[in-house]
């Protein structure tokens, strides 16, 4: 399989994308479809994220980000994400159903109850509370295409 089933993609140009619902069980597990699976490699890294969602990471979009990190300067607000952001983080595996297994205070962190969405959002997938992530999209919605043309329509 060459880029999680997209062969149609180069080498380089792979980007996680796609929604998918699933459910996390009472001991925190959580099934990441194969296709993703693939990509995340057999060691990820999973954080914290922004807006109250999870962030996951494979091993090596992580060593990219942290080479970011380290040349942060040494202020309060690089010291305070940095703690926010690397407190929670944590390198897993999948179990052989395929499942995550996420600690209770990234549980507690996302709001994970039941209904959870993961989905790709470039170098990263994303978890989410569906009712967070519902709460997410329709607090959005009507500022989307604005937000598209500030972001893009220079370069269109």
């Amino acid at each position: 399989m060459v880029n999680g089933g997209y062969e149609w993609l180069k080498v380089g140009d792979f980007m996680f994308m796609g929604e998918y619902h699933h459910a996390i069980d009472d001991k925190g597990r959580i099934i990441i479809p194969a296709k993703l699976r693939y990509d995340l490699g057999e060691q990820f890294i999973v954080a914290k994220g922004l807006d109250g969602c999870l962030f996951i990471y494979s091993k090596e979009e992580w060593n990219n980000i942290t080479l970011k990190y380290k040349q942060l300067p040494n202020t309060k607000d690089a010291r305070n994400y940095l703690r926010f952001f690397l407190s929670g983080a944590t390198v897993c595996e999948f179990d052989k159903q395929g499942r995550l297994n996420i600690s209770q205070p990234l549980i507690k962190y996302a709001n994970l109850k039941k209904d959870c969405i993961i989905i790709g959002v470039n170098d990263r997938l994303e978890i989410w509370a569906k009712e967070n992530w519902d709460k997410f999209l329709l607090e959005n919605e009507d500022s989307i295409s604005d937000i598209a043309d500030s972001l893009f329509a220079p370069n269109i």
